[in-house]
């Protein structure tokens, strides 16, 4: 019985039926129920599952994309939690293209850095101060805040200034590796966090501790983009767009060069490798991805300061690529989004049934042991569990592997064609 059920499972059409029914019943629970967290949850759990599935990896490319444009959207619509699943759903999608960019420089490179918010931050900033009236306090010339229209331009800019502050950090701090690297670019980002709190005086660049406020929104043909939903899809496009680099990157020349570097940095060398042009490609591609993503959070938020760059959140972007798997893209995408939801949704719902519970006089929990108040704790401790259990991540990393007969043979064909 059980071997006929096993094999019930490994075929296509019976993974499609069951796929089928698992959609339709958590997407109608969520869609009919006024809020179901759980729903909301296992509606998102089916991209996983997706990905296990014995299927054409450009049909798993194409459900994909139904759920996250479609049906996702729609099954959340049904009720009053519709703008908050939206923000959850958003913000999963900026910290999994950090993570995939921080992926390029720790997982392929092999390079620690402690200090990777500061490009997002870049990026945050580069928006805020041209998108409202900060420029005109020291730009000689043009109108501001410039146009929501703007905010695509901006995309651009973002990322090619974070990529710039890549290699210019980059420069520097190759002369060292190791814990030393990882030390150097912690600086690194407390400087810049530092920098920008500063920088408000003889003139005011940043607007310092306050911030910068009242950021205007994007404007795509003349339709203000403001709700998390709105955010939703332009964050899942430049999602898309990063997948796609990501996993070009990685079966290119450069990815192979990053992976040579991370294993060996002598023997790379040895085989003409550059390891200085290597690695500051590495930072300022994965720099580029943070810096396009900031862009998009300052404008969601409409406001940001200082606070929303600390070194907490360097630290769990690196939870997020070691949770998943260093090296490992759909590891680093299911790590970014277990840890998302873990610090927006879980433990927000958790926190607030305790407290309806302490209310209530059943239970009597000091606030101090409050679930969101616990999140480094239960961070902590799953990195420990992991490191015990599954050193190499939920999703571990794997290299594309060659037959080597097969490339011997081809090999002296490919000579005597070149010869003739």
């Amino acid at each position: 019985m059980k071997g006929k059920w096993t094999l019930f499972l490994q075929q296509k059409w019976s993974q499609l039926i069951l796929f089928t029914l698992f959609i339709v019943v958590t997407s109608s629970a969520l869609y009919f129920s006024k809020k179901s967290v759980i729903a909301f949850l296992l509606l998102l759990s089916s991209l996983l599952i997706l990905h296990y599935m014995n299927l054409k990896n450009l049909t798993k490319w194409i459900m994909a994309a139904a759920l996250l444009f479609i049906l996702i959207p729609f099954a959340s619509s049904g009720g009053p939690a519709f703008h908050s699943y939206m923000e959850v759903a958003t913000m999963v999608g900026i910290y999994v293209s950090m993570a995939l960019g921080l992926n390029i420089v720790v997982g392929m490179a092999g390079l620690l850095d402690l200090g990777f918010v500061a490009f997002f931050a870049v990026g945050a900033y580069s928006y805020s101060i041209f998108a409202t009236s900060q420029a005109s306090n020291f730009m000689p010339f043009g109108t501001y805040p410039l146009g929501g229209e703007s905010f695509w331009m901006f995309l651009i800019i973002g990322g090619i200034v974070a990529a710039i502050a890549g290699v210019l950090i980059g420069i520097p701090v190759l002369r060292v590796k190791g814990d030393y690297l990882a030390i150097v670019t912690l600086g690194f980002g407390e400087i810049i966090r530092i920098l920008f709190n500063n920088a408000d005086r003889p003139v005011n660049f940043t607007g310092g501790a306050m911030g910068i406020s009242s950021i205007a929104p994007p404007k795509i043909f003349g339709f203000e983009l403001v709700f998390p939903n709105h955010f939703y899809f332009v964050t899942l496009v430049i999602l898309l767009f990063t997948l796609f680099a990501v996993n070009r990157l990685e079966q290119s020349k450069l990815g192979r060069s990053w992976k040579a570097v991370r294993e060996n940095e002598i023997a790379a060398q040895a085989m003409g490798i550059p390891l200085v042009k290597t690695k500051l490609m590495a930072f300022a591609l994965g720099a580029s991805f943070s810096g396009v993503m900031g862009v998009v959070f300052a404008a969601k938020q409409a406001f940001i300061d200082p606070t929303s760059f600390t070194l907490m959140e360097s630290f769990t972007i690196l939870v997020m690529v070691v949770l998943g798997g260093m090296g490992s893209v759909p590891g680093v995408i299911l790590g970014a989004a277990v840890v998302t939801i873990l610090n927006l949704q879980v433990l927000t719902e958790l926190t607030n049934w305790v407290n309806q519970l302490t209310n209530t006089g059943i239970i009597s929990i000091p606030q101090a042991l409050s679930p969101s108040k616990m999140q480094k704790f239960i961070f902590g401790a799953i990195l420990v569990a992991f490191a015990l259990y599954r050193p190499k991540g939920l999703i571990p990393a794997k290299n594309k592997i060659f037959d080597a007969s097969k490339l011997k043979s081809e090999t002296p064909q490919k000579n005597s064609v070149r010869t003739d």
